[in-house]
């Protein structure tokens, strides 16, 4: 019997990105072109995957591509969102710095220009023929010397409060235009945001419809304990693939490793998970191999550990999904994403931002799925998260 189509297609990918990978016979590389070199065959490799399974999607019929096309637009419209909050604070806090730098340059300028004004004052009461007088009436060498060396250093001081005082101008001065430059971007910004926050809300309305559509599609129960089957089927066959891929690629030796922290993990979201793992879901024969966490929609989704990003797109029954590779055979996998904030080939820390909470995939209320990977079978995530 001739495999699946699926099947073909996961096994072609499987096989091209071993052979991408075997570099036999070539020269010694430096551990810097090694892995310039592994980065980008783990792109084009991620690349030549996600090609693959927009072709396979596409084989399935047209409800299924039009969700998919409606949440990676919610997805990038948010994460295109989250990059203008960012500069809108930026902008925000360097305003504020550079108005503050203004307001102290104008009281200095103020305190300098009484001191200069005053300075000016006690020369003409002095009168312009001050060091020639005590020239003239000096008898002794020495009383002549401090006399002029004092007039020489009011003479000084009051040339550098001049050069002060003119040195403040010219950083106001320099302000001014920047100032502007910057109240300039924040209203870019805000403009920009609120195009951006209007074509989510169409979008968000375009999924909506695919999503009825779709479940509409599903008639009754047998069809969607199926459809959970494949999706599960198809999950592990994507994650065979990315094992294949990155077999040859390290992690920094110098950062804890994972076995280091179990028990000691932050977890990726704020919430309690739903169900437990190992147990049944729904009324079929799958059990859960991870945590179901609901959480409100854009939280952020944090890394539980460092590691490198090595997918970020929408899968099929996933949604927008992330997977990060930490070395030494585990990966974690956080699904239903609303938008992906990192890129294959990314490094991130533990408890950095890698996407935001959502209910891509066709959920209908917002949570994530959660799971840690040990040498590709799944374990316990509870048994490495913190306790809390």
């Amino acid at each position: 019997m001739p495999p699946t189509p699926r099947r073909t297609t996961i096994s072609r990918i499987g096989i091209a990105l071993i052979l991408l990978l075997v570099n036999i016979g070539a020269p010694a590389e430096t551990e810097e072109e090694l892995a310039r070199n592994q980065l980008q065959k783990l792109r084009q490799n991620m690349a030549a995957l996600s090609q693959d399974l927009e072709e396979d999607i596409l084989q399935r019929g047209s409800l299924r591509v039009a969700l998919r096309k409606s949440e990676l637009a919610i997805g990038k419209i948010r994460k295109d969102i989250s990059a203008t909050q960012d500069k809108q604070t930026w902008a925000r806090s360097k305003l504020a710095d550079l108005r503050s730098q203004r307001e102290e340059l104008l009281i200095a300028r103020g305190e300098q220009q009484e001191l200069i004004i005053h300075e000016i004052q006690t020369a003409y009461q002095m009168g312009k023929q001050g060091q020639l007088k005590v020239l003239l009436n000096q008898e002794k060498p020495d009383t002549l010397a401090r006399s002029m060396a004092y007039y020489e250093y009011l003479y000084k001081a009051r040339q550098q409060e001049i050069d002060r005082y003119l040195g403040t101008i010219e950083r106001i001065n320099l302000l001014e235009p920047e100032i502007a430059d910057t109240a300039n971007q924040l209203e870019l910004t805000s403009a920009t945001l609120t195009l951006q926050e209007r074509q989510l809300l169409n979008s968000k309305q375009q999924r909506q419809l695919d999503l009825d559509n779709l479940e509409a599609e599903i008639v009754n129960k047998d069809q969607q304990l199926q459809k959970m089957d494949q999706d599960r089927e198809e999950l592990e066959r994507l994650l065979e693939v990315i094992e294949q891929a990155i077999a040859e690629m390290e992690v920094p030796q110098e950062l804890e490793s994972f076995a280091e922290l179990r028990g000691q993990m932050p977890w990726p979201v704020n919430g309690r998970a739903s169900n437990r793992y190992g147990r049944k879901r729904g009324a079929g024969s799958q059990t859960w191999q991870g945590l179901n966490i609901p959480t409100q929609e854009g939280n952020d989704v944090i890394a539980i550990h460092h590691g490198r990003v090595v997918f970020a797109d929408w899968f099929r029954g996933s949604g927008l999904l992330l997977i990060i590779d930490h070395g030494d055979g585990y990966m974690s996998l956080y699904a239903h994403n609303q938008a992906l904030l990192r890129d294959v080939g990314e490094w991130v820390n533990a408890g950095a931002a890698i996407a935001t909470a959502g209910n891509s995939g066709g959920r209908r209320n917002s949570a994530l799925y959660f799971e840690i990977r040990e040498n590709g079978k799944p374990v316990n995530p509870a048994h490495w998260l913190a306790k809390g």
